[in-house]
């Protein structure tokens, strides 16, 4: 795959989206975004959002938080 040219903003995005992720499905993620990426003719801000975001889905596994979300609250 032919390198991915991205401006510091979004390098910094696509790693800030890599963040909450597990440490062992970072790179997935990461190899899984150049890809979806090199897909594109031209990459900027939005496009490199829309990839994260979509990628991350896949891959996020929220922390399970006794009590939170789970049990029925008073408003509902």
């Amino acid at each position: 795959m032919p390198p991915i040219r991205l401006t510091d903003a979004e390098l910094d995005a696509v790693l800030a989206a890599a963040r909450p992720l597990a440490p062992h499905l970072r790179d997935v993620f990461l190899k899984e975004v150049a890809g979806a990426l090199a897909s594109y003719v031209e990459v900027g801000p939005g496009v490199v959002a829309h990839v994260c975001r979509e990628v991350q889905r896949r891959h996020f596994d929220p922390p399970d938080i006794e009590g939170r979300g789970r049990q029925g609250s008073k408003y509902g």
